[in-house]
């Protein structure tokens, strides 16, 4: 029997019923449990002439920081309850305003949002340094679990090198790196960092960041900027970095560059290492890097800027973008649109000019907080985002930050509900890969009025979404589920009517669409 003939007549009676869930519809689509029910009278199956419209693709990616208890825990100490509670709050309020991406920061100085065997348990939890929650639970496995429930995306954020602030005298762990490894630590400016120009700083990190791959379904892996340390007005500046044993060691091989060349090839050598690493080891997961927003002043022409991070962080990411040793960047253009020294909209335009190798540009926004600038956050968020829309260079957006979108009393979560009036796939990246999964095998189910689907992928691409589709009087209503979500109750609307067609698509980890099954919801 062919895939054709089998979507063509029911195999099944009716197995399920429904529990609610919200749709803009009157019609109300309800996902089935799994306990079965009595048999109901089946339906045929009829193939659509008609495929539906591609769904929306376009990144609406969200930073969840936990440094400092910026985001998440909202402080330290809370039990495992609040501190789920909380998270939970947030990945409802992100996709009920269709965002599909969580940047959740699981590393923040040397220690660890997860259960790690290499690094102590971080103390923006408990407050306390390598103590884990209570009732224990592991928050990057359950972050995880929850945002694919959702349909988001999990990108696990790690900062490379920061260790923690100088001043701070709190109890570390006997396994925290200033411990460990304190050959590895160095003091500069406010901060203490891991230095990039020893290799096994650079293999630590990469031990780190591995860990978590390896044993998390991320869909991402995500860097920021804290490669060497920001310059500090009267007490640091980049020339001081006390680098002089590594250094010396790299002159003594034969080493030629300048010092300056030599720390930023140190952090190239870094990104590069880390892409090459997830790729042999998941190829699908994405890796992306969210520098300063300016590359160096006067790049564009008019853009000027107290900090070049070419020269004093050492960080080159033009040429991560233009080598490809990234999926996708997501430059920090924190400054409003009405800042004339710090154009967004100029920024924005020379970041699209530079992207040749076409990996996905997702600058970075604020959201609320423009120092000297009175904008209105809703406002100035929508202007933003409308200016990314209209460049061609760029396929979506990194928000700063969680918080923002969490207080009513600025506008933002209202002004996003605007922007995002529907949901979208992220955008495909296929140099990843360009295979797709195969076709769903839909079985539907006629209960009474109502509608039951149930569907299985047929092989191909292992699935990491599906789309489903409605067709109510020749609009399409698109929604998207986890890959774990197979089956659907779509409720009859007024005078027991059902939509014209329903449209099941996979969707591969890398965000290939398989071609969809569509089907009609009766026979002519």
């Amino acid at each position: 029997m062919t895939r054709r003939t089998r979507q063509a007549f029911v195999l099944t009676l009716l197995l399920f019923a429904g529990c609610a869930n919200s749709s803009p519809h009157a019609q109300t689509s309800l996902p089935l449990p799994a306990s079965p029910l009595a048999p109901a009278r089946p339906i045929p199956v009829a193939i659509a002439e008609s495929p539906p419209p591609p769904p929306d693709r376009e990144f609406r990616g969200l930073w969840l920081a936990s440094y400092g208890n910026l985001d998440w825990p909202s402080r330290p100490g809370l039990d495992t309850a609040h501190q789920q509670a909380e998270l939970l709050a947030i990945l409802d309020r992100a996709a009920l305003l269709h965002l599909n991406t969580i940047i959740l920061q699981v590393r923040p100085a040397c220690d660890a949002l997860y259960d790690s065997k290499l690094e102590p348990w971080s103390e923006a939890l408990s407050g306390k340094m390598g103590v884990a929650p209570k009732p224990y639970y592991d928050p990057l496995a359950f972050a995880v679990t929850q945002a694919h429930q959702r349909g988001l995306e999990l990108h696990a954020w790690f900062n490379p090198f920061r260790v923690r602030p100088r001043d701070d005298k709190t109890p570390v762990t006997k396994n925290y790196v200033t411990v460990s490894h304190p050959e590895l630590v160095r003091a500069a400016g406010n901060y203490q960092i891991l230095d990039p120009g020893d290799p096994r700083s650079r293999g630590w990190s990469l031990a780190v960041i591995m860990d978590v791959l390896k044993r998390y379904d991320i869909d991402g892996v995500h860097i920021d900027d804290y490669f060497y340390p920001y310059p500090v007005k009267g007490v640091y500046k980049p020339a001081d970095f006390p680098d002089n044993a590594p250094w010396e060691r790299y002159l003594k091989t034969g080493g030629k560059l300048s010092r300056n060349d030599w720390r930023r090839e140190n952090v190239n050598t870094f990104v590069q290492l880390v892409y090459n690493s997830i790729k042999k080891e998941k190829p699908w997961v994405k890796f992306g890097v969210s520098p300063f927003g300016i590359w160096r002043p006067g790049h564009p022409a008019g853009v000027s800027v107290s900090l070049d991070s070419y020269d004093a962080l050492y960080s080159d990411s033009l040429n991560w973008l233009t080598n490809g040793w990234v999926d996708y960047l997501s430059p920090q253009l924190y400054w409003p649109v009405a800042d004339k020294e710090h154009s967004f909209a100029a920024l924005l335009q020379w970041w699209g000019g530079q992207n040749t190798r076409h990996r996905h540009l997702w600058p970075g926004m604020k959201m609320e907080d423009w120092p000297g600038f009175n904008a209105d956050p809703a406002a100035e968020t929508a202007r933003e985002i409308d200016l990314i829309r209209r460049d061609p260079g760029a396929s979506g957006v990194t928000l700063w930050r969680a918080s923002s979108m969490m207080h009513p009393a600025n506008g933002v979560a209202s002004a996003l509900a605007r922007l995002y009036p529907g949901p979208a796939l992220t955008p495909a990246s296929p140099w990843l890969g360009n295979r797709a999964p195969a076709q769903p095998l839909v079985l539907s189910h006629k209960s009474g009025h109502d509608l039951a689907i149930d569907w299985n992928s047929s092989g191909g691409e292992p699935v990491r979404q599906w789309v489903l589709q409605e067709e109510w009087g020749g609009h399409w209503k698109t929604e998207i589920l986890p890959a774990s979500q197979t089956n659907r109750l779509i409720v009859a609307g007024p005078q027991a009517a059902l939509p014209q067609a329903v449209a099941v698509t996979a969707v591969s980890r890398v965000g290939n669409l398989g071609p969809p099954a569509v089907f009609k919801t009766s026979p002519r």
